[in-house]
């Protein structure tokens, strides 16, 4: 499979704001979200794409929004319905828009940690806490946490977001708003996780993004995706160091032991590279949803 197969959509006439990986059109009552098929890594946009990413963080975004149920953004998966002007290659739409609601998005990254890895790990070994909260001692990387924790951060358009303390996020969006946000975000964690955990997949940690409607704040972006979540096979699941997951592993890897110094335009991933992350991405979406990947 070609890494250059798939070009970025492009509809004109329409407001666009652009993403690492969503390019939002603002329909005026209403949003049209693209998912692209660019994927990012130690804050870059790499120049090769994954074919077809952006439908599983599409469809499985939908996936999620119907089973978990409750509030959400989400009222199309069909780009027919947004009205786009004329003209508009509404084939290269499909599968990878969502037509929303509009919000006032909480300026908060909503992350909830159920294992011990990544940043918490490298924390945790020095300090015994993560993000600030202390947790039992003598754990190992990997270790599912006794119980979840949130860790908020600030959501940031390029780079690393920041983590915070749960005070700095009542300091910027209110006490009752940030106990709120705490709340559903365990909770849609934890029934998600339960429900991924039953096949074959842990979720050990993801983020939400909420925003403020009419009715209160519901769920907007993406939810337990692979590019929002770090997934892992259970049945390699083992403590005491990094796991496999269902990500962009096969990006990093490459991109670790390809020379590249981090600090200027990253180069172009292989074709064995950009087919077994799709491979990845595809896998994870067939095991959740128990569906076929529409897209081959």
């Amino acid at each position: 499979m070609s890494s250059s197969v798939v070009p970025e959509v492009a509809i004109p006439s329409v407001p666009v704001r652009h993403g690492k990986v969503r390019d939002v059109y603002d329909l005026g009552d209403r949003l049209l979200l693209v998912a692209s098929d660019r994927i990012s890594a130690f804050d870059w946009i790499l120049p090769t794409r994954i074919p077809d990413k952006g439908r599983v963080l599409t469809q499985l975004s939908a996936f999620w929004f119907d089973l978990l149920g409750g509030a959400h953004h989400l009222l199309s998966l069909d780009p027919a319905t947004a009205g786009l002007p004329a003209g508009v290659d509404l084939e290269s739409l499909r599968g990878r828009t969502m037509v929303v609601r509009k919000t006032k998005v909480v300026p908060i990254e909503c992350v909830v940690r159920g294992y011990l890895s990544g940043s918490g790990w490298k924390e945790y070994q020095k300090s015994g806490t993560v993000c600030g909260i202390t947790l039992p001692p003598g754990l190992v990387e990997s270790d599912r946490l006794p119980e979840p924790i949130f860790t908020p951060a600030t959501k940031a358009e390029s780079g690393h977001d920041e983590n915070i303390s749960f005070q700095q996020m009542c300091d910027a969006v209110g006490t009752h708003t940030a106990d709120e946000l705490r709340r559903r975000s365990i909770d849609v964690y934890l029934r998600g996780a339960e429900y991924a955990l039953a096949r074959g997949i842990i979720i050990a940690d993801t983020k939400f993004e909420l925003g403020q409607a009419d009715d209160g704040l519901i769920l907007i972006d993406e939810v337990m995706t692979p590019d929002s979540s770090r997934f892992w096979p259970v049945e390699l699941y083992e403590p005491g160091h990094g796991q496999p997951s269902y990500d962009k592993q096969f990006v990093r890897d490459w991109l670790e032991t390809s020379g590249w110094d981090k600090n200027s335009p990253p180069p172009a991933l292989p074709d064995d590279v950009v087919r077994n992350t799709r491979a990845k991405y595809v896998e994870a979406f067939e095991k959740l949803t128990g569906r076929e990947f529409g897209w081959k």
